[in-house]
């Protein structure tokens, strides 16, 4: 009677994991999409798109074990910085016996000065990727935020920051880079009252059916056309979630999804915004929603022509709503 219990039981996790996993696998096995060059490509598209070429073709992989391109990635970006009349800042560490750096820019708050909002993105890559949407992507639009919020006068400080190792092996350790700051900001006072991960915000298509999910059923509740952005939290960020798609949605005509749930639910945490949470900060991911839809997640596909520049260039503008308003509400 026991063992037919526990075969059962076993049966039962089978096939909840199977469940599961089809929907991903399904992803996977699907022909990626290459969305048509825009007519007329407005200068925010083509520095978006010049960013990634950079990033995924002139520098390419940027594993841990692609140690000169990581660094050059960090040139690029503190260089790019410089030029938009910034100082940025390296936080260095070491990571099996090598340094490696998150490159933070600050802008002074004029009334809330204390109160912190930081926005981040990582730019390193698994091994073997060009890593266009993962976290080219990401990359590219926290630069033309900076650009477009030079010279700005946020209520609160508002803080850019390039992550470095967010991808495996340093993944979920105290090796990435958004644990390292977040670690160190925590042990300094920092109040953050905000944090947002942009993580892979390039790939979307218009076939219907094309977007899985982590639970069986949500594709009841959810889009199940990968035309529109994610926004992901813990319960304890929910509120940030709603406001952060409040904006959104003011601010561009991407389509807008949420989802404030348990940190167990798979891919839910798959960022930095995860460090934040450790240290009980309220954090939220915008996504694509990764290996959900991109079947070139973590893969040799994953190039510069399977993003939608247009779609990207139309969020840039709601993200910098979205900061201002998070800076000035």
């Amino acid at each position: 009677m026991k063992k037919k219990m526990i075969t059962a039981v076993l049966l039962v996790l089978l096939g909840i994991a199977a469940l599961i996993a089809y929907p991903v696998l399904r992803i996977r096995w699907a022909p990626s999409v290459s969305p048509p060059l825009p007519a007329a490509a407005p200068e925010e598209i083509g520095r978006l798109r010049a960013h990634v070429e950079e990033l995924s073709i002139r520098i390419g992989p940027r594993s841990v074990l692609d140690y000169s391109n990581i660094e050059a990635t960090r040139r690029y970006i503190f260089a790019t910085l410089r030029a938009l009349g910034y100082d940025p800042v390296l936080q260095t560490y070491d990571y099996r016996g090598r340094p490696f750096s998150n490159v933070i820019i600050s802008i002074p708050g004029t009334g809330k000065r204390e109160e912190t909002v930081l926005i981040g993105a990582h730019y390193d890559t698994v091994d073997g990727t060009p890593g266009a949407d993962d976290n080219a992507s990401g990359v590219a639009v926290l630069l033309e935020i900076c650009r477009i919020l030079k010279g700005s006068s946020p209520g609160r400080t508002l803080k850019m920051v390039f992550f470095v190792l967010e991808e495996p092996p340093a993944f979920r350790t105290q090796f990435m880079g958004s644990a390292v700051y977040a670690r160190e900001a925590k042990a300094a006072g920092e109040k953050i009252s905000a944090m947002i991960s942009l993580e892979m915000l390039g790939y979307y298509s218009e076939k219907k059916g094309g977007q899985a999910f982590p639970l069986p059923l949500m594709g009841l509740m959810f889009s199940t056309t990968p035309d529109f952005i994610a926004v992901v939290g813990n319960l304890n960020s929910a509120g940030l979630v709603r406001r952060i798609a409040q904006s959104l949605r003011q601010g561009c005509d991407i389509p807008v999804e949420t989802l404030a749930t348990v940190g167990f639910v798979p891919g839910v945490d798959f960022s930095d915004h995860r460090s934040f949470w450790e240290v009980g900060w309220p954090a939220a991911m915008i996504t694509d929603t990764a290996f959900y839809r991109n079947p070139n997640y973590h893969g040799e596909g994953d190039t510069i022509a399977t993003l939608d520049f247009d779609r990207m260039g139309r969020l840039l503008e709601g993200l910098v709503k979205t900061v201002e308003d998070l800076c000035n509400t």
